[in-house]
């Protein structure tokens, strides 16, 4: 979403290996609530609008936990529709 879209992610796909031990590493950004979380101001031009919606941080947690964990289904709920405006 801050990338608006440059930089995509993988779902998530544990696969098990009897063979050998497996590694993971997660890293979680979390500004405060306060904040207002969409696509980075400095990737936005006339040529390559914003795909994804600012939402306040409170908004976007309360949003998030909300919703069925469903793959990537909340990403594709915060993407400016055709005629919709950048805010929520």
């Amino acid at each position: 979403m801050v990338s608006n879209g440059v930089y995509t992610s993988i779902e998530h796909r544990a696969i098990v290996n009897s063979a050998r031990e497996r590694i993971s590493m997660a890293m979680f950004f979390n500004p405060k609530f306060s904040a207002e979380i969409g696509p980075a101001v400095s990737l936005i031009n006339p040529q390559n609008p914003p795909l994804y919606r600012r939402v306040g941080m409170e908004k976007y947690f309360k949003d998030f936990f909300s919703r069925k964990l469903d793959g990537k289904s909340f990403l594709e709920h915060m993407k400016i529709k055709n005629g919709e405006g950048n805010n929520a």
